[in-house]
């Protein structure tokens, strides 16, 4: 009996048995006391309309006539039980092997084997349940690898200040460095730089789990490019790199959360004061296209890669492998925008026509 409730093989091959034997037992039923009675009262017509007595054959007649019935009800039967196996045992391997499978599987992933992936064959429900499956498993698979690269770079993004921090205690405790208001700045800088990092990876954490908080208003759009641009404008004097905004004064009003927009408009820009050398120059332009607000910021500084165009918005990714971390943010501020800018039923998109020949970050928001 456990054997029976563990396997829905053995199930399906019951319930197939069950289903012929309910099927025998009623047809032998009715053929041990409805048809005497049905076949003697047709003899008995067929009797009368001959005129003569057969009541001497009558019950060899009767007996030969069940014995028939009984024989042939044996014969049925014996057929239908060698059907059941056969279609049980299709049935088994159509439905029950896939699903053994799916469970096998199932087991090697839970285990951490997320490579794991199960054949689909046909294109029936269960195939559909195969293919449902695989998809999972690539989900999953593909979730843990960014879990892995998340935990290695959050690392390596947190290495450098804390040895930087460890040098400057180890030096003053030795005696190396002086005990002065230089080198104790410098701790500060590198103290700033780690809680910079949480921050941001605490900001990510929200935006990937959709859980940014938007206090949105009916806002023009020149309001927040114009604030970043006020913001960033003494850096960029400072890189002797050219800041222009090209806004029209007739955009139409968008409903937008104005700080998350200006933190998303202050990434922008200082991505681009980053990558663009002294002497360049960065636009920020804006127009109406199509009921979508674009806003873009164009710079001509060292381009992208078309390999690294998909990967831009990733977490940590940065187009210049050899580029000193120490001299950028926390690598994760464009993913940060995305996740905004897609809270406010946006996107932002990037462009580029190669290296060194500048790229182009676009905004995209509706206008109504």
């Amino acid at each position: 009996m456990k054997t029976l409730r563990q396997h829905l093989g053995w199930k399906l091959f019951f319930s197939y048995f069950i289903i012929i034997l309910v099927g025998v037992i009623s047809l032998a039923i009715a053929a041990e006391f409805v048809t005497p009675t049905a076949f003697n009262r047709h003899m008995a017509s067929m009797e009368t309309m001959m005129g003569g007595s057969m009541g001497g054959m009558m019950a060899d007649l009767t007996e030969g006539f069940q014995a028939a019935i009984n024989e042939i009800l044996f014969v049925a039967a014996s057929l239908a039980f060698v059907t059941a196996v056969f279609v049980s045992t299709f049935v088994t391997r159509r439905i029950v092997k896939p699903i053994q499978e799916m469970q096998t599987a199932s087991q090697h992933i839970a285990a951490g084997n997320y490579d794991e992936r199960v054949e689909v064959v046909g294109e029936d429900e269960l195939a559909d349940l195969a293919q449902s499956f695989n998809q999972m498993a690539h989900t999953l698979s593909q979730t843990e690898e960014r879990r892995r690269r998340l935990i290695g770079d959050v690392a390596h993004e947190l290495r450098t200040p804390l040895s930087s921090l460890k040098s400057l205690l180890e030096g003053l405790v030795d005696g190396v460095l002086p005990a002065e208001t230089g080198t104790f700045l410098d701790a500060q800088r590198e103290v700033s730089r780690l809680q910079r990092l949480v921050q941001d990876l605490e900001e990510l954490s929200k935006a990937e789990a959709g859980e940014l908080t938007l206090e949105q208003s009916w806002v023009q759009p020149n309001a927040f490019v114009e604030t970043a641009v006020t913001r960033l404008v003494l850096q960029y004097e400072d890189k002797d790199v050219r800041l222009h905004a090209e806004l029209p004064g007739n955009l139409p009003l968008i409903y937008v959360d104005q700080e998350r927009m200006t933190q998303v408009m202050l990434n922008l820009l200082g991505n681009a004061l980053q990558y663009t050398p002294s002497g360049g120059k960065v636009t920020v332009t804006a127009q109406v296209e199509a009921r979508q607000i674009i806003i873009s910021v164009q710079d001509d500084g060292i381009g992208i890669p078309s390999v690294s165009l998909p990967h831009i918005f990733e977490r940590f990714y940065r187009v210049d492998k050899s580029r000193s971390r120490t001299g950028g943010g926390s690598g994760i501020g464009l993913t940060i925008s995305k996740h905004i800018v897609e809270a406010h039923h946006g996107r932002l998109t990037a462009a580029s026509p190669g290296l060194n020949r500048g790229s182009t970050f676009a905004i995209v928001l509706p206008a109504d």
